[in-house]
């Protein structure tokens, strides 16, 4: 499971990291984080794709979190176990917070 999330949230976050830098031109002497080469990915992609270079970061968010979404649902299966029987104890303790600052005992 430690590897599916690295394998998960190695390339997450480097293409943030480049995305992030190169929109920002914070190169630090490297060509593939100007703006010039950020630019540029966009154009080849946009092209390739079919659509306007604006329409591409968003759908490339969007498919980022409904990646997530799989990914965390997945972590959720594997786990409903401990989930639930954490639930169930949170669930208890709540009860029991209730129930012992009752107000009925009220003057």
């Amino acid at each position: 499971m430690k590897w599916f999330l690295v394998l998960w949230a190695g390339p997450i976050l480097l293409l943030g990291s480049w995305y992030g830098l190169s929109y920002n031109d914070v190169s630090f002497g490297i060509f593939m984080l100007t703006r010039q080469a950020h630019d540029l990915v966009f154009q080849v992609y946009s092209q390739v794709l079919g659509i306007p270079a604006d329409d591409i970061p968003p759908l490339v968010a969007r498919a980022i979190a409904v990646d997530s979404l799989v990914v965390f649902a997945i972590i959720a299966f594997r786990r409903r176990k401990k989930i639930a029987a954490w639930w169930r104890a949170r669930q208890a303790s709540s009860e029991a917070l209730v129930k012992e600052e009752s107000l009925s005992r009220a003057p």
